[in-house]
């Protein structure tokens, strides 16, 4: 798949077929991911691959917090505490795509709460990412996982894979550690699913809008 194509073209995949995929496969894509750039070398980068069993345990305890009204508690701010415009309408306008492409209405609550813990299960992927990196290191490794991890994400387009990046799965970062027998000194980042998209399904076809190079960019000089 050409580059630029393969960055156009890559969105959230939350549905997917019931269609494994190959341990050869998932360490074809970290091989390319792994050339991701990172200051003085660092490599911070950390994996955990799961499915099966495994990924089933971890979705459904991640998934009994949030039902029992637990509240997140995170190792990092994703998201700013007070939301302001334009980020306020963007969050809201990413919402009611999602929600309307569900089906689900707004005061579905029921129905909200099993959309948000499909998310722990990787909305049914076979392969889940959890990125986790040192608890001692700085900002900049943020962005370095953050650059690591698109190269994944447009590996995986390359194989013919889709993906979807998840905050959600570093809301209990406790109970991943558990699950998957990490030390307490791993920040978890985030999650990713990884698999064949299911290109039927109405979760996969809607997009959001993305501001035009003239509404983020001053050149200076050129």
């Amino acid at each position: 798949m050409e580059l630029i194509e393969a960055m156009r073209g890559r969105h959230a995949v939350r549905a997917y077929l019931d269609r494994p995929v190959a341990r050869e496969t998932v360490e074809a894509i970290l091989e390319a991911a792994r050339f991701a750039p990172s200051g003085v070398n660092s490599q911070p980068w950390q994996v955990v691959v799961t499915a099966g069993e495994a990924k089933r345990r971890l979705g459904e305890r991640l998934a009994a917090a949030r039902r029992a009204g637990e509240p997140p508690r995170p190792d990092y701010d994703y998201y700013p505490r007070r939301w302001r415009e334009p980020y306020r309408s963007r969050r809201k306008a990413c919402g009611l795509a999602l929600y309307g492409a569900l089906g689900i209405a707004r005061d579905d609550r029921e129905r909200q709460m099993e959309a948000w813990c499909a998310n722990y299960h990787f909305f049914g992927a076979p392969v889940g990412l959890i990125f986790h990196m040192d608890r001692d290191l700085a900002t900049g490794s943020f962005l370095d996982m953050g650059m690591f991890m698109q190269n994944v994400m447009l590996a995986a387009r390359a194989h013919g894979l889709g993906t979807c990046p998840q905050a959600s799965l570093a809301e209990y970062p406790d109970l991943v550690r558990a699950e998957l027998d990490l030390d307490e000194d791993r920040i978890i980042v985030c999650g990713m699913a990884l698999g064949h998209e299911d290109t039927a399904a109405a979760v996969n076809r809607y997009r959001l809008e993305r501001e035009p190079v003239t509404a983020f960019t001053r050149f200076v000089d050129l």
